[in-house]
């Protein structure tokens, strides 16, 4: 399996809705709990985020083994980050 990581920043409403789906799809999916998942946030750890920071502008940002599986947009619904987050478990697997 590979590892997701995840770029996110506190108080960021689609960080936490892509939280939200990385819960949910693991209680739905007994798979995904496996895959280790790193959260990395961008003003709590910039050292870990500036290796990221040439390939990424918004968050929550996914990564898959250093490439990018997934960039939010403003306006992304629930629907579409949960969705993206299990497109990046299906790959990770």
């Amino acid at each position: 399996m590979k590892k997701i990581t995840m770029i996110k920043m506190q108080g960021c409403p689609y960080c936490a809705k892509a939280t939200e789906a990385i819960e949910e799809l693991r209680a739905e999916q007994p798979a995904y709990a496996g895959i280790e998942v790193e959260i990395i946030d961008e003003n709590e750890q910039p050292e870990l985020a500036k290796a990221y920071a040439q390939d990424y502008y918004y968050v929550p940002s996914l990564f898959i083994e250093g490439r990018k599986v997934y960039e939010a947009q403003p306006g992304d619904t629930y629907d579409t980050i949960k969705a993206a987050v299990a497109s990046a478990f299906e790959e990770a697997k």
